[in-house]
């Protein structure tokens, strides 16, 4: 079975069952005791779901999941999950929420893929072959200047306990900004991002799972990505920004003077990093 064949009907089937889940809850779980921070069973039968799948399609591949950790052998190929990406929102009964796969081939990703089951809407990227909605092909916006710009970007869950710039970027985005938007789904963010309904993102605290898929996405889809001061991303980082590219820039500057109130030397490290 092909890697890219089992990552999408893999999400698919993840995802219907989360639609039919939802309500049905019986146990909630604080992770780490983090009160913000939950899991329920039906994260847990998802990433299951998964998991068996891709054992026996691929039995010699490792695999990264948000609930289970890393397991598996070490191999060339990496499958990436997070099996219910804006479990908040799956809680509270909120439809936006969605199942998102990628797989990495001796660290580079090559397959990518985020469903919506309310929607059914399925992103898919494959490296290379651009970004798909639904089998139609997406590309991110035109646009090329920030005020006409509408952004998207999420508050990690220990928001009380940590002091990093991050309201300010929201503040400062906010104003320079057409509008920002919080969904709830850092996977979807980045979906969009690609299918040209936001024009950028921006995002830290975020794990490999929650944007791995969607990084590859925005790629195929023409558009660009890289940490908070510019540099090539990597998705085992904390950090993100997303953008049409066109924008780019104006995002990174703005991320720049909110960091300045938390950690000067943020934006004098982007300032001084080499062309």
């Amino acid at each position: 079975m092909d890697i890219f064949d089992t990552a999408v009907e893999a999400a698919k089937q993840a995802g219907t069952f989360l639609r039919e889940s939802v309500g049905k809850v019986k146990s909630i779980e604080q992770k780490l005791g983090q009160a913000r921070n939950l899991v329920s069973e039906i994260d847990k039968g998802s990433e299951a779901m998964i998991v068996r799948m891709i054992k026996e399609r691929h039995p010699g591949h490792d695999v990264l999941a948000e609930e289970s950790g890393a397991h598996g052998t070490p191999s060339e190929y990496r499958w990436i999950i997070d099996p219910l990406d804006g479990t908040t929102n799956f809680l509270h009964g909120v439809p936006i929420f969605s199942v998102t796969i990628s797989v990495e081939h001796k660290g580079e990703l090559i397959a990518g893929v985020t469903y919506d089951p309310n929607r059914d809407e399925l992103f898919t990227a494959q490296e290379g072959s651009g970004a798909y909605l639904n089998g139609s092909k997406i590309h991110v916006t035109s646009t090329s200047s920030l005020i006409e710009g509408l952004l998207v970007t999420g508050f990690p869950y220990d928001l009380a306990d940590r002091y990093d710039g991050i309201l300010e970027h929201f503040n400062n985005f906010a104003l320079a900004a057409q509008g920002v938007r919080r969904l709830g789904s850092a996977a979807l963010d980045l979906a969009y991002v690609a299918a040209g309904r936001f024009d950028g993102f921006w995002e830290v605290s975020l794990n490999p799972w929650d944007i791995a898929a969607g990084v590859l996405l925005v790629k195929e889809a023409g558009g660009k990505v890289s940490d908070l001061l510019g540099a090539p991303l990597s998705i085992y980082q904390k950090q993100v920004v997303a953008t049409n590219g066109k924008i780019h820039d104006a995002c990174l500057e703005v991320i720049a003077r909110g960091a300045m109130s938390s950690d000067p030397t943020l934006s004098r490290r982007r300032h001084q990093r080499p062309s």
